[in-house]
């Protein structure tokens, strides 16, 4: 009986034991949940509140800005590193309290879907306009937008300093991240999910490192690459403007158009909607609010060339690439130059402007690859910035802006002839 009173003893004692190790397994276990859920927590709050303040938290990085030509391939544009990809915290409930009265960028993915964006905000439309809805909110006025599809959208913030960080949504707008530094002001175009391409830097992923191609001497404005390979150019030297191609990254460049100029160029921008096409536009002189442009066209890798625009001026002089009496046009009213938006190689639009008129801002068309120009009736008001954003041949949104007044959104349904106003912004 001893002898099993003993047993007896040693199980309850092994049992009491055997439940205590449990009890503080348990609780250990919980401690070290607890401890990592909120370590956890704690980075994100983190995270989330240096993007909200609009903090340039480059991680390190430095961007190449030097505008030297003739870089070699693979010249890294940040060498010491990529900007993290940083979710940004979502501030849709505070949509109501942004001030959207002045549009500073748009991009649509077709007549009914689009983005605009302006100081600290990006809004989306489903509507072809009629409503809007902030997607995003932040420090920093957005430069550019860019929609490669309905999902993947881009946008480029000027924050202060040289360069403008990049943020991106896969969802439409739903949800954006940082992911990077662009380099350079240039029009931004993405080719792919992965590779972009501003000015003479490509970033093939997806904007987070970017590398300098090479460019021709005594260029003016930026060069433009359609993609990887094929880039345009313009250069000038001694009262002669060429236009130059590579089909090779940048390797080597070729004269594709030489002209005399009759005074130096005071700028050029290239736009490419096809690996052989090319619209060439090009500045000229400025005086009493007036400023001489051409365009040309080419659609067969410079191998010939549309005038699409000659508008030469009193104030300005001659058209670039004609004569001191040239005034033959094709002309685009106003009497400078408004934005230009490429559909594809048969069709472009391109806007006046007229500071010294009443209602400033005119609009124009070709759709037979530059063979005519034609010339809306329609003027608008606004002596701001103008924006184009067109779907197609029959579809297109327009949008003015002003100062002191709000910015104003108008559609055409019927290929420019008539303009709808649309929406007001405030």
């Amino acid at each position: 009986m001893l002898k099993n009173k003993m047993i007896m003893l040693v199980l309850s004692i092994s049992l009491v034991l055997t439940g205590c190790s449990t009890v503080v397994h348990q609780k250990t276990s919980d401690v070290k949940t607890e401890s990592k859920n909120q370590t956890s927590q704690q980075t994100t709050n983190s995270s989330s509140a240096s993007i909200n303040t609009g903090t340039n938290q480059s991680s390190g990085t430095t961007t190449d800005t030097s505008g030297g030509a003739n870089k070699s391939p693979g010249t890294t544009a940040n060498p010491s590193g990529i900007l993290p990809i940083q979710p940004v915290k979502n501030t849709t409930a505070l949509q109501n309290n942004v001030n959207r009265s002045l549009v500073t960028a748009v991009r649509l993915a077709d007549f009914n879907t689009g983005w605009v964006g302006g100081n600290g905000w990006i809004a989306k439309t489903t509507s072809g306009g009629k409503k809007w809805a902030v997607v995003y909110q932040g420090s920093g006025t957005v430069k550019q937008l860019f929609a490669l599809n309905h999902s993947d959208v881009w946008a480029t913030l000027n924050q202060g300093g040289t360069n403008l960080r990049l943020l991106k949504s896969s969802d439409g707008g739903k949800h954006w991240a940082f992911i990077g530094i662009v380099p350079t002001n240039s029009f931004l175009h993405f080719t792919s999910k992965t590779t972009a391409l501003s000015g003479k830097y490509l970033s093939q992923d997806g904007g987070k490192r970017w590398i300098s191609l090479p460019t021709p001497k005594r260029m003016v404005g930026d060069a433009y690459f359609h993609d990887v390979k094929n880039g345009w150019a313009v250069t000038q030297s001694n009262n002669v403007f060429y236009v130059k191609r590579a089909i090779n990254g940048g390797k080597s460049w070729s004269t594709v158009m030489t002209k005399s100029l009759f005074s130096p160029l005071a700028g050029a921008m290239i736009r490419s909607a096809g690996t052989n096409d090319a619209w060439i536009e090009l500045i000229g002189g400025t005086g009493m609010n007036q400023t001489a442009y051409s365009v040309f066209h080419t659609i067969d890798g410079g191998k010939s060339w549309k005038t699409v625009i000659a508008n030469s001026t009193a104030g300005g002089g001659p058209a670039p690439g004609f004569g001191l009496e040239y005034n033959n046009g094709p002309n685009n009213m106003g009497a400078k130059p408004g934005p230009l938006y490429v559909v594809n190689p048969q069709i472009a639009f391109m806007g006046g402007s007229c500071p010294a008129c009443d209602i400033p801002n005119s609009i124009g068309w070709t759709k037979d690859a530059g063979k005519t120009w034609i010339n809306s009736n329609v003027t608008l008001k606004g002596y701001g910035e103008a924006y184009l954003a067109i779907a197609d041949e029959k579809h297109g949104w327009w949008i003015t802006t002003e100062n002191e007044k709000p910015s104003t959104m108008y559609t055409t349904s019927d290929g420019g002839l008539h303009w709808n106003q649309i929406h007001i912004f405030r």
